[in-house]
């Protein structure tokens, strides 16, 4: 039967994180300023709310439980959250925020001037920690340590990058939808031809590594027709392939998301943008949707609330699509 939580005395839920802090009754009654045996009593009645042991006594002290753990992140936005509304006045902003996103690269950096200046206007004094997107963002969220990630899916059926694969207990928000592009240097030879598929094939390939994969939508479209693109350099990062595809002296080319155009007219002018020539019904296949993603236990967290709302307005504005 599921318990009132007008029932739990808020309390317990202040000792229950001192103690997955502190490890030891005899510490947590010292930083609560009471007896041991206070902290005991207390332990009971959450052992008793949650139907679990919580810690197990173990030499070298206390040991959470499997339950205990899970809970130790959201106690703690919880406990950060209420000291921030305890503590608010009328003419007073709440400081000493941290917010952690993971954001793909090198969208982070074409966002990163605005959203800090918006973030440290409403909560001054706050920490803003940028975390690339990688193989492991989605777990780094499920574990508290990232509030909000901001990158591209995938659209083909068979990719593993799909937001229907999304792990149910995450939550997320597609704000556009891009296209991949290639990207070539000025006054490479292809730019000479007529643009088509067997033209982009015949080009050697600078080739981006995507959460630990080295394949992506494009080459499952181009197998399913039995082509396969010429891969002569593997990157780490599209700013990394893109920087390669700008110098002379070579004829390898590159594809990267459409809004790094914006990012290649401040630091990397020389590059010119093609479509990928591919059918409209292939092209649908390649769409991108940038999404917000987040963890559900965040849903009504009033700082990441707030985040969502800004990165949504920052994004509908064109200097940053």
């Amino acid at each position: 039967m599921k318990k009132s939580l007008a029932r739990l005395d808020l309390n317990l839920l202040l000792t229950l994180q001192l103690l997955l802090q502190e490890l030891s009754v005899t510490k947590t009654a010292k930083k609560l300023n009471v007896t041991p045996s206070t902290v005991s009593k207390s332990l009971a009645k959450l052992r008793d709310w949650f139907d679990d042991p919580l810690f197990v006594n173990t030499p070298q002290g206390l040991t959470p439980t499997t339950l205990a753990s899970s809970m130790e992140e959201s106690l703690s936005d919880w406990l950060q959250i209420g000291s921030q509304i305890v503590s608010r006045r009328g003419d007073e902003a709440p400081t000493g925020v941290r917010f952690n996103l993971g954001v793909e690269s090198p969208l982070s950096l074409m966002m990163i001037d605005e959203l800090t200046s918006r973030i440290h206007k409403t909560y001054p004094d706050s920490k803003v920690k940028f975390n690339n997107w990688d193989y492991d963002s989605i777990d780094a969220i499920t574990r508290g340590e990232v509030d909000i990630g901001f990158t591209g899916r995938e659209s083909h059926p068979r990719s593993k990058e799909s937001l229907d694969l999304l792990p149910y207990f995450i939550n997320f928000e597609v704000l556009f939808t891009d296209l991949p592009m290639v990207y070539v240097r000025k006054g490479h030879p292809v730019l000479d031809q007529e643009w088509n598929l067997a033209t982009f094939l015949s080009y050697p390939h600078i080739n981006v590594v995507w959460e630990k994969s080295e394949s992506w939508a494009l080459d499952e479209i181009l197998i399913e027709q039995g082509l396969t693109r010429n891969v002569n350099l593997t990157m780490a990062s599209f700013e990394q392939a893109l920087y390669v595809a700008e110098k002379p002296g070579h004829d390898m080319i590159t594809t990267a998301p459409r809004y790094c155009q914006s990012y290649c007219r401040q630091l990397h002018p020389n590059l010119v943008a093609l479509p990928i020539p591919l059918n409209e019904e292939q092209q649908e296949k390649l769409k991108i949707p940038f999404t917000m993603i987040w963890h559900k236990r965040n849903n009504q967290n009033p700082k990441i609330s707030w985040l969502r709302e800004t990165i949504k307005a920052l994004y509908s504005e064109p200097d940053y699509r």
